[in-house]
């Protein structure tokens, strides 16, 4: 794999729009460097009898049934509101438009 350079992760970065100091372009380069040898590592994996998977472990979605059960009312939901309208929360406008 080709060395990485200084002005490729300025390239990287002006393409991602990030404004990186010098000191930051030297350390990125050593960084990326190490992710790509990874990922160069990874890809080279021997991977022709493995199945594709989602999840390394087998995933089994716990749920409950759904049951009626009662809640609060309006009255006790609103108990504790500082201001209410029309049996709903009134909380204070934070947009102009309507």
């Amino acid at each position: 794999m080709a060395e990485l350079t200084r002005a490729d992760v300025a390239h990287l970065a002006a393409l991602a729009r990030i404004e990186l100091s010098d000191h930051e372009l030297e350390t990125m380069v050593g960084e990326l460097g190490i992710i790509l040898e990874s990922v160069a590592t990874v890809q080279n994996a021997p991977i022709a009898d493995v199945e594709p998977m989602s999840h390394p472990m087998p995933l089994v979605n716990v749920t409950r049934p759904d049951v009626r059960r009662p809640s609060l009312t309006a009255q006790q939901a609103l108990a504790g509101a500082p201001e209410q309208d029309q049996q709903r929360f009134s909380v204070p406008r934070i947009l102009e438009q309507d």
